[in-house]
């Protein structure tokens, strides 16, 4: 078992199938009582989230916003995301706080690395939102960097997939997914886990990456107990 993980969340994932909503409330409260149960099985847990559900950079393109604007739009989608992620934390009887680099509120604290990891030793869900707090860097990055600030041994990134293949499953069936890979074997390949700058800080701060389906219930706490439900790179 991981003694702190980070989990990495999509914003779409939060959204409704249909995408009637940016906020499916019955699959959030889903979620929070998963993450509960890896918190009261004794590893802590850490949460970036995306934006996507809300808000994207190629959005804010189209409507002639420009990048470093659209980014900061994005930040702040993923405040929206952090609130009500931690919301539902606190309805399931989880306590969680809120931080970020961006948009303080008396919702959301200023985030700050030591503190975050007191409120992760007193059994609190840390989420951080915000990504970075600049321009220019995408939320697998922000995930990477704080799964190092908060000194976490893994960093689990939540997909719609339950693994990591030599090719896409959706279009290849003969595609292979892997079990464990090393940092090393997941570059000759080409194989696209996390992006280029987060990648790199995890494999060079020694941080596993635990690719694995978050639909699948029960999948969180199988991974944070470094169960085989996934692919594990490190």
């Amino acid at each position: 078992m991981y003694n702190r993980i980070l989990l990495k969340l999509s914003g779409e994932a939060l959204a409704t199938a249909d995408r009637s909503s940016v906020i499916d409330t019955e699959f959030t409260t889903n979620l929070a009582k998963q993450i509960k149960s890896v918190v009261d099985a004794g590893t802590s847990v850490a949460i970036v989230g995306g934006g996507g559900n809300i808000f994207r950079g190629a959005i804010g393109q189209g409507l002639g916003v420009d990048r470093v604007a659209g980014d900061y739009m994005g930040m702040l989608a993923t405040v929206i995301n952090g609130i009500a992620v931690g919301a539902a934390l606190t309805n399931v009887g989880q306590p969680a706080v809120v931080m970020a680099p961006i948009a303080h509120s008396s919702s959301v604290l200023p985030y700050n690395q030591f503190e975050a990891r007191k409120a992760l030793d007193e059994g609190k869900v840390v989420i951080v939102a915000g990504g970075t707090g600049s321009p220019y860097f995408t939320t697998d990055t922000a995930s990477s960097l704080r799964a190092v600030e908060l000194k976490c041994n893994a960093l689990l990134k939540g997909t719609k997939v339950d693994g990591v293949y030599s090719a896409d499953p959706v279009t290849n069936p003969d595609a292979v997914k892997y079990e464990t890979l090393t940092f090393d074997e997941t570059l000759a390949q080409n194989l696209k886990v996390m992006d280029q700058t987060a990648f790199t800080m995890c494999r060079d701060n020694k941080i596993p990456i635990v690719v694995f389906n978050m639909f699948e219930e029960g999948n969180i706490l199988s991974a944070a107990q470094g169960n085989n439900c996934g692919t594990v790179v490190g």
